[in-house]
């Protein structure tokens, strides 16, 4: 990822499940765009896995959102508590889904060059 995103991004606070190697981990969203999202490492072994699955719900939604990834970046956030974080890019989403982030970001986003 670079520094400069080309996707607008919404604020996201959700628990989600990341599954590695089959097995679910909970993990926490900070934001979602309709390329991928940023998670931050809860309770999950250290791992080299970069493609996981995904499955969320949006705020405000019933539905369960499944979805594949590849983590693209990695990064450790340095204040009182050492936090792990990680971008997470979609690589496989159906098309209603897809459509659902894109109109969760549209209502809640902000632009590309504010993130």
């Amino acid at each position: 990822m670079s520094d400069k995103r080309k996707a607008k991004r919404a604020p996201l606070d959700i628990y989600l499940n990341k599954y590695m190697g089959g097995v679910p981990y909970m993990s926490r969203a900070a934001d979602i765009s309709p390329e991928g999202v940023s998670l931050a490492r809860l309770i999950e072994p250290q791992h080299d896995a970069k493609r996981v699955g995904l499955q969320f719900q949006l705020p405000g939604s019933e539905e369960i959102i499944y979805a594949e990834g590849e983590v693209v970046r990695e990064w450790v956030e340095l204040n009182s508590a050492k936090r792990e974080h990680s971008g997470v890019r979609f690589t496989l989403l159906t098309e209603r889904h897809r459509k659902m982030i894109d109109a969760y970001v549209d209502r809640h986003g902000r632009p590309a060059s504010e993130n």
